[in-house]
Formats: structure tokens, C-alpha cells, sequence
């Protein structure tokens, strides 16, 4: 057994053979920190590889291109229902067998009960026998009360360890050979091989790649939970994220109760997929009207709003924009924007200003998106400039129009994508008219029920909102 050091990174896990003041990777300072690691041939991957290929697990690594497997001839790789129909359509159809899924979010935020009823999910719809959740931050009492409080069924079927030492977790996962594994958080395993805490960039490159690879070669779904830093993206290297098959968001505020489930990276299937939730007492809901529940609080006849069809994924959801103008009581007015870029919404206020000729130079102008989604698509541009617009001259907006289209800077009016589909989700919803690019009036004239109006420029709306 050889032991080496290394120096790491741990801002961007960048390795050097001698300590450096400053990283020349990303330029972080005093973050080298000196790593020891033990070369020693690995047989603990090997070993869990060759239980589950005795059991007829396992699959062989050197396969024709040509040469299909009776999952690709019957149509695509087989997937299990979670039961959970929002999480279903976030991982593109179901859990694939051999999946290596990452999820983050806040802490309090539901991921272990949403890893729990993940697991009475798979049991009670996928036929899965053995589930095996590893928690390295809670005793095995605390997840026992939180299914007792959660009611979760089949709990026959669902395995606890407290353990942190990732090569404990395998001969676990040897001698139980689980068809899902779940590791609740990555932050919190370590492996012998490296001699430095749990949580640093080594040990989280290193604990990720061993588990990708028990993954694949041994054919069983993995689950990771991963911490956020302060800005919201997952704590650690980016490689973990590039390892993994699957990267999943959980959002929210934990003071309110909707829950969003986002995609930001899926290699069996869309990217930017949306679920959304609803936390209660009784666990994570499932909401099959996403679009309902956003403009369910909204107020008829509202001066500074209006409502646009985004698209999260493949799923058109119908979202309230809010703007509310009051004078500035300083000589420079502010912009204040939640769930929108603050420069966006100040680029529209720009060209409602050079175009419309609506004065904001006194005006305090404050931007909200309802329910608290977060949008950056182009064709949200009109919605927000209506009720910016709506806002500044106190004109109310019909509550059954919907506004659709990107704003350029000279105020023209652009085509969107996929409008027909996001026309139809509104005509579900009971909206009556529907504001979209002059370009696009043909396309979204498709969609019979609806009455369409085109718009060629941001002027246009002066004569659309007085009328």
C-alpha cells in the first residue's frame, strides 16, 4: 500500500503536486489544502459487481453497436413508475434500473420525505423488493418517525443504516443486493482512500465516481442527495454533476407550500422539466393543474397585472405577473424584481419609456412573479410589459387575455415557440382572447374556440388596454 499527497482545490478541485497561494484554475486563494491518499487496488465495487451478477444482475460491457437487447427491441430502456405522476414526468417517464439520479435543494425543503415516499412509490408500483436508504445526518429513529408520520406502507420492504463510511455502505449493499439505493447526503460519506475530511472536493469527487460506477455495474438505481452553497447550485465540483445521469432541483420557500421539482439535466429525457408539489402534513401532493393553482388567488379586473403561457419542459403552465408603480421618494427610483432578471424587467422599462412614452423617471417600480416561479424565456417580454404598463397608467387588464411574445428593442413583436400548445392551455383554463405576434397569427388561429389578436408592436398596446 502506497500513500501520496496531493494538493486540492476546494473551490474548483483543481490537484497540484505542492501547495499554491493562489488556485490558477479559478484564482481562489489560500484554497489548497493537502490531501493524503492510499493507492490500493479497490476490491469493493468488484465484489458488490460479481454478488449481483450471480444473482443475474449484472449485464456485459462489450456489446456490438449494432447489437440491441430485448429492452431496445420492445421500444425504449425500461423504466419504474415512482407512483408519483409529477415525478415520473421530471425523470422522463420513470426510474430507469441502473439510474444514478442527484438531487439538491435547501435544507428543509422535503427531499427526505420526498426520497421516502420515492421508496414506498417504486415498492407499491414497480414491483421493487428491497430499497436500501443509507442516512449519514439522522439517526435511523428519526426516519422511522418521519414514515410513521408520513404513513408510509410496504416498510417491509424498505432497509435503514446510519452509516457515513462508504466502503460499510457496500458490503451492505453486498449482502442485501437492494434494486434501489439511497444516500441521504453526499456532503456526509467519506471513503478510506482519502485521507482528508468529509464533505472536501476529493471526497466528494471520489465517493461519486465509485458510486456511478456500483450504478452501472451492478445494475441497481442510486439516489444522491447533495447539499446547495449559498447561490443555489450543488456543493462540490462540477464532475459531480457530469457523473451523474440524472440532476434534479427541489425548490421552494419552506414558508409556503408549493414545492417545484426542475430538471436541469437528464440523459433519458427532456432537460428543464417542471414538477410541482404541495407540501402538507401528510407528505408531498402531486398537482395535475399546475396552471389552475398559480391563478387561483388572482383578482378580476387588477390594475398591473397579467398573465403569460411559459413553458417548463414539454408543460405549459399559465403564471400571473404582477408590477406595481408608487412614486419615488428619492432621486433615483428603484427596480426592485422577484422571480424575474432585475436587468430584463429593466431593459422592458426602457423601451415602454422610448416607445409607449410611459414616464417611470419618478416612479419606484416594483416587479413580482406569483406563486414563485422563477422565468427567463423571451415570451413572458409582453406579459411583463402589459402590466408594467397597466401599472403606470392605472388601465386594467381583461382577467380572461392572456399575452404572448418577445419584446425586441426597437419595440417589435417576435414569434415564440410552440405557441399552439401554449393558445391550448389557456383555452383549457376558460381564457377568451389571446395576444400574440403578428407573425404567428395563422399558427395560433389553429386553436378554434379562442379569439386571437395580433400585435406587430409594443405601441399596439396603448389602443389594446384603453379599448
Amino acid at each position: 500500500m502506497k500513500i501520496k499527497s496531493q494538493y486540492t482545490c476546494q473551490s474548483c478541485g483543481f490537484n497540484a503536486a505542492k501547495w499554491m497561494g493562489k488556485c490558477p484554475e479559478c484564482g481562489a486563494w489560500n484554497s489548497l489544502v493537502e490531501e493524503k491518499i492510499t493507492q490500493s487496488k479497490d476490491s469493493s465495487i468488484s465484489a458488490v459487481r460479481e454478488s449481483f451478477q450471480a444473482k443475474g444482475a449484472g449485464t456485459s460491457n462489450l456489446v456490438l453497436l449494432g447489437e440491441m437487447s430485448e429492452e431496445q427491441k420492445a421500444g425504449a430502456k425500461h423504466r419504474n413508475s415512482t407512483g408519483s405522476p409529477e415525478l415520473d414526468r421530471v425523470l422522463g417517464g420513470g426510474l430507469v434500473r441502473d439510474g444514478f439520479v442527484l438531487i439538491g435543494g435547501d435544507p428543509g425543503i422535503g427531499k427526505s420525505t420526498l426520497l421516502l415516499q420515492v421508496a414506498q412509490g417504486l415498492t407499491e408500483n414497480a414491483g421493487v423488493k428491497k430499497v436500501l436508504y443509507v442516512s449519514g445526518e439522522e439517526s435511523i429513529e428519526q426516519i422511522q418517525s418521519r414514515a410513521k408520520r408520513l404513513r408510509i406502507k410496504n416498510q417491509s420492504s424498505i432497509y435503514l443504516a446510519a452509516e457515513t463510511q462508504l466502503e460499510k455502505v457496500l458490503t451492505i449493499v453486498k449482502d442485501l443486493k437492494p434494486e434501489l439505493l439511497i444516500m441521504d447526503s453526499l456532503q456526509t460519506f467519506s471513503t478510506g482512500f482519502i485521507e482528508s475530511a468529509p464533505g472536501t472536493v476529493s471526497q466528494v469527487r471520489e465517493v461519486t465516481s465509485r458510486l456511478m460506477n456500483l450504478a452501472k455495474s451492478a445494475g441497481i438505481a442510486v439516489w444522491l442527495v447533495g447539499h446547495v452553497t449559498k447561490d443555489g447550485s450543488i456543493a462540490g465540483p462540477k464532475i459531480v454533476e457530469h457523473l451523474v445521469d440524472t440532476v434534479l432541483y427541489f425548490e421552494g420557500d419552506s414558508g409556503q407550500t408549493m414545492r417545484l421539482l426542475r430538471t436541469v439535466k437528464n440523459r433519458f429525457g427532456n432537460t428543464n422539466e417542471l414538477g410541482v408539489f404541495e407540501m402538507t402534513a401528510d407528505g408531498l401532493i402531486d398537482v395535475a393543474n399546475p396552471s389552475a393553482l398559480f391563478l387561483s388567488e388572482r383578482t378580476e379586473q387588477a390594475m398591473g397585472t397579467a398573465i403569460v403561457a411559459t413553458l417548463e419542459g414539454s408543460r405549459p403552465l399559465l403564471v400571473e405577473l404582477q408590477a406595481l408603480c408608487v412614486p419615488s421618494p428619492y432621486g433615483t427610483p428603484r427596480r426592485t424584481s422577484v422571480g424575474m432578471d432585475s436587468q430584463k424587467v429593466a431593459i422592458l422599462t426602457a423601451v415602454l419609456e422610448k416607445h409607449v412614452g410611459a414616464s417611470l423617471q419618478n416612479q419606484d417600480l416594483f416587479f413580482n412573479v406569483a406563486g414563485g416561479l422563477r422565468l427567463s424565456e423571451p415570451a413572458c417580454d409582453l406579459a411583463s410589459v402589459a402590466a408594467i404598463y397597466s401599472a403606470i397608467r392605472e388601465v386594467p387588464i381583461d382577467s380572461s387575455t392572456m399575452f404572448l411574445g418577445e419584446v425586441g428593442l426597437t419595440g417589435e413583436i417576435r414569434k415564440v415557440t410552440q405557441i399552439e400548445l401554449r393558445v391550448d392551455e389557456a383555452k383549457k383554463l376558460g381564457f377568451k382572447e389571446a395576444i400574440v405576434p403578428h407573425s404567428q397569427l395563422e399558427r395560433a388561429k389553429k386553436t378554434s374556440g379562442i379569439k386571437i389578436t395580433p400585435i406587430a408592436h409594443v405601441n399596439e398596446l396603448k389602443n389594446m388596454l384603453r379599448s
